[in-house]
């Protein structure tokens, strides 16, 4: 009842908003209350704040935070704030901030939204995600959800409180925006191209997804702090069950698209390993600007070097098809390069292969490897190739001495900031349906029932 009282609301809304030019949408946006209304729990990672670098048109400009005190809900506030003040697109966003030891209990008993936004410490996440359900509130959540296999179960019981109470609790996929990898889902359910996706073995899997990130980096043009708690990985989570989220995500979504995956049947974890990245103090400072190590690091801590389980592997089946996701953390990027991503996929006609390594300027980069190599399947490829350039337009076939390589303009690049915004207002398309897709709940579930798992093996 609740989401179906979201859409007609958001059927008055936009009936309201019809005719107006922008201007009078901007002032209406100070007097008018829009369906859908934003709660800010505990913003403790960028990525809280990254959904509220772009408007939206069916969301409130006031969003309602609650939090305890700290550095990490100023850091919030404080990129907000740079997003209200961005000398192009600004963002109109009025903060209404409650901070106190009660803030979880604060915000479940006043409600003064219908979505609550969960960016922070995963060690409490999944426990906040519960509660909110629970009070009937929608939540979107960033990755992951859970971080063992504890969290695990109480997220099953959130997806199930969630169907009771008629609300939607919704991950925050990135990954599926970045055009490459939308781009390789495309071609991989295309048989005149790609034929049909091979079943691989535990030593040659048909999907890989390798993904290297860096502790330190600059977001929004400026270096990035992280709290502390980041590096501590009780309260962050392992590499196992943070990063991969995004690659088991992937294989999935682009192998069985749009396909209900039972956890149960479908999933089956071959192995899993589990390494630590090595900090000194001097490296930890620069990243948090702590000069010390906290105690809750301290077992973490030998010879005054920080060892962190932030990279982990894993190999598995899905429908009986082999994939391999592993993530390695660095300190920082060497200039001029980034994190970087790999995917192969492996087909009975061709491979599709994303690379972002130094001869791709470390951009990602797709490209169809050919198996079959008959004039025949050049001339499928080509006919096949122009219902891509009719979803994408602009996008052109470049012939390598291994088949092709994709030339995507620079308009699809719209860097992974920017993909924060697509995935809201996919959220929001989905609550002013008031469903989401038959088959996004049953992955999620998939998905966290294997890194958590993973996690399990390895240690």
């Amino acid at each position: 009842m609740r989401n179906k009282l979201l859409t007609i609301a958001f059927m008055s809304a936009m009936a309201l908003n019809q005719g107006c030019d922008t201007k009078k949408e901007e002032a209406k946006d100070e007097t008018t209350k829009k369906p859908l209304s934003l709660i800010v729990v505990e913003p403790g990672h960028f990525h809280a704040a990254l959904v509220q670098k772009s408007m939206y048109p069916d969301v409130d400009s006031v969003v309602h935070v609650y939090s305890s005190e700290g550095p990490d809900v100023k850091a919030y506030l404080d990129k907000v704030e740079k997003y209200n003040a961005s000398p192009k697109d600004p963002t109109r966003w009025k903060e209404e901030v409650y901070t106190g030891s009660d803030f979880l209990e604060k915000m479940l008993s006043e409600k003064k939204g219908n979505v609550v936004i969960l960016a922070g410490n995963n060690q409490k996440k999944t426990d906040y995600i519960k509660q909110s359900v629970d009070a009937g509130l929608n939540v979107l959540a960033d990755k992951p959800m859970a971080i063992d296999a504890a969290g695990f179960e109480k997220l099953k019981e959130a997806f199930a409180s969630a169907e009771k109470n008629k609300v939607l609790l919704y991950d925050i996929m990135t990954e599926r925006y970045e055009i490459t990898n939308a781009l390789q889902r495309e071609l991989a359910n295309m048989p005149d191209i790609f034929g049909e996706l091979q079943k691989g073995t535990a030593e040659n899997p048909a999907v890989a997804k390798e993904s290297v990130h860096h502790f330190f980096k600059y977001i929004s043009g400026e270096p990035l702090v992280r709290p502390t708690w980041f590096f501590d990985v009780k309260q962050q989570g392992e590499g196992m069950v943070d990063v991969t989220t995004h690659l088991v995500d992937l294989v999935q979504w682009s192998c069985f698209p749009n396909t209900e995956l039972d956890y149960k049947k479908d999933i089956k974890l071959l192995s899993a390993k589990r390494t630590a990245t090595k900090l000194t103090k001097s490296q930890f400072k620069l990243v948090t600007k702590s000069d010390s190590f906290p105690d809750f690091l301290s077992k973490d801590v030998k010879d005054t070097t920080l060892s962190v389980y932030a990279n982990g592997a894993m190999n598995y089946t899905v429908k009986g098809v082999h994939a391999k996701v592993s993530v390695l953390w660095n300190f920082q990027a060497p200039e001029g390069t980034g994190d970087t991503h790999y995917s192969i996929m492996k087909g009975s006609k061709a491979n599709l292969i994303v690379r972002q390594g130094k001869d791709q300027k470390y951009k990602p980069v797709l490209y169809i490897e050919t198996i079959d190599k008959s004039k025949a399947y050049e001339d499928a490829v080509a006919e096949s190739f122009k219902k891509v350039q009719g979803k994408y337009p602009g996008i052109e076939l470049k012939k390598n001495a291994a088949g092709w390589e994709l030339s995507i303009p620079a308009k699809y690049d719209n860097g992974h900031e920017a993909h924060f915004a697509q995935v809201a207002n996919k959220y929001m398309e989905y609550l002013k349906a008031g469903q989401l897709p038959r088959w996004e709940v049953p992955n999620m579930i998939a998905k966290y029932y294997l890194t958590t798992l993973a996690l399990k093996e390895a240690k």
